[in-house]
C-alpha cells in the first residue's frame, strides 16, 4: 500500500474505533524519519487528551491493524495529542479559533511579509480575515502554508 491509501485506511478505521467516544481524530501521518516508519494519529477531546486516552487507543488501533495486516513493513505506532499550537487541518479548528490570536505562516509574501500574526476573525469559502495591528488583513487560504493558534505567555 502507499501513504496515501495507508492514511486513508487508518483514518476509517480511527473513525470506527472513537465513533462512540468523545474523540475527535485530528490528523493521521505516515512518514519516514531516518531508516524508521512512523504511523502517527492525532485524537483530541474537549477537555484535552491524557497519556491514558493516548494508550487506550492506541491499543485498540495496534489490534486492528494487527487483526488486518496492512501494513507490510516495520513501522512505529505513536497516538498522543497534536497539542495546543497545532496547525489547523479541519473547518472546525478554523470555527473554534475565531476571536483567537493566530500565527500564519504564507508560502509567498503578501505586502512585504510571510508571517502573520493577529486576532482571527472570520474564515470564509477561500480566505479567512485576520486583525493585524487594528488592520483587517484577507488571506486566500491556498496561500497558506501553516495557521495555528498562538499561546501568549503572561
Amino acid at each position: 500500500m502507499n501513504k496515501k491509501s495507508i492514511e486513508t485506511s487508518v483514518r476509517e478505521i480511527v473513525q470506527n474505533i472513537i465513533k462512540p467516544t468523545e474523540y475527535e481524530l485530528i490528523d493521521v501521518e505516515y512518514v519516514k524519519e531516518g531508516p524508521f516508519k512512523y504511523l502517527r494519529v492525532y485524537i483530541d477531546k474537549s477537555e484535552g487528551v491524557t497519556v491514558d486516552d493516548c494508550a487506550d487507543i492506541s491499543r485498540s488501533l495496534s489490534k486492528r491493524l494487527d487483526d488486518i495486516d496492512m501494513i507490510k513493513e516495520q513501522y512505529f505506532l505513536e497516538v498522543s495529542s497534536p497539542g495546543v499550537e497545532r496547525p489547523f487541518k479541519t473547518e472546525t479548528d478554523f470555527n473554534n479559533n475565531i476571536g483567537e490570536l493566530v500565527e500564519v505562516k504564507l508560502y509567498m509574501p503578501l505586502n512585504g511579509s510571510k508571517v502573520y500574526t493577529g486576532i482571527l476573525l472570520e474564515k470564509q469559502e477561500s480566505n479567512i480575515v485576520i486583525e493585524v495591528n487594528n488592520e483587517n488583513v484577507a488571506i486566500n487560504l491556498n496561500d497558506i502554508s501553516k495557521i495555528n493558534k498562538v499561546i501568549e505567555d503572561f
